[in-house]
C-alpha cells in the first residue's frame, strides 16, 4: 500500500476496497443462493445480487466524479468472509445450512455497513456531496438487507436449525445481539 497522507487519499483507498469487496460478492452471492434450501433465502440472495451490481455502478460513478479509474484493491477481509460462507455451504447439513448462510451473510453486511459508513463520513468531510448521496443510498440498502436476513433467521431458519439433530434443544427466549443477528438465550 502506498503511503497515505491525506483524507482524500484514504477515501480513494476505501472506495477501492469497497469496489473489490462488491466485485467479490457478485461472484459469491449466486453460490450462496444455490446452497440455500429455503426459497425465501434464495430469493433474498438473488435480490441482493441485483443490489450489489447497483453498488458497483454507484462506486464507478464516484470514481468518475473524482477523476479516478474504477479499480479495486484486494479486499482481504471480504475474501475471508466469502471463504467462511463457502465453508458453511459445503460443511453443513441441509437442516442447519440456511441458519449458517444467514450468519455468514450478516457478517458480510456488517463489514459493508462499516465500510460504507466510514466512506460516507469521509466524503462529507471532503465536501463530496454527490459521493455522500450515493454512499448513503448503498449504506441504507446494506442495512435493509441485514434486517431482511434477521427476519429470515428469526422467522424460520434458526428454529429449523435448533430443531435438527439429536443433541439440540430449544431455548425459550430470543435475544438480539448488537449486530442485529439473533441468538438463543438458554
Amino acid at each position: 500500500m502506498a503511503n497515505i497522507s491525506t483524507l482524500n487519499e484514504l477515501f480513494v483507498e476505501e472506495l477501492r476496497d469497497l469496489y473489490d469487496a462488491e466485485k467479490q460478492l457478485t461472484k459469491a452471492l449466486p453460490k450462496m443462493a444455490k446452497a440455500a434450501s429455503s426459497d425465501k433465502l434464495r430469493a433474498a440472495f438473488e435480490e441482493h445480487l441485483q443490489q450489489t451490481e447497483g453498488h458497483v455502478e454507484r462506486l464507478e460513478q464516484i470514481f468518475e466524479a473524482l477523476g479516478e479509474k474504477a479499480t479495486g484493491k484486494k479486499c482481504a477481509a471480504m475474501a475471508g468472509l466469502v471463504k467462511e460462507g463457502e465453508e458453511i455451504a459445503s460443511d453443513t447439513e441441509e437442516q442447519v445450512r440456511d441458519a449458517g448462510l444467514i450468519a455468514a451473510a450478516q457478517k458480510v453486511e456488517h463489514y459493508e455497513i462499516a465500510g460504507y459508513g466510514a466512506a460516507r463520513t469521509h466524503a462529507e468531510l471532503l465536501g463530496q456531496e454527490d459521493a455522500v448521496e450515493l454512499l448513503e443510498e448503498t449504506l441504507e440498502e446494506e442495512k435493509e438487507t441485514d434486517a431482511k436476513l434477521t427476519e429470515l433467521a428469526e422467522s424460520s431458519a434458526n428454529e429449523e436449525a435448533a430443531g435438527s439433530g439429536s443433541g439440540s434443544r430449544r431455548a425459550p427466549a430470543k435475544t438480539r445481539s448488537a449486530g442485529g443477528s439473533t441468538s438463543k438465550r438458554s
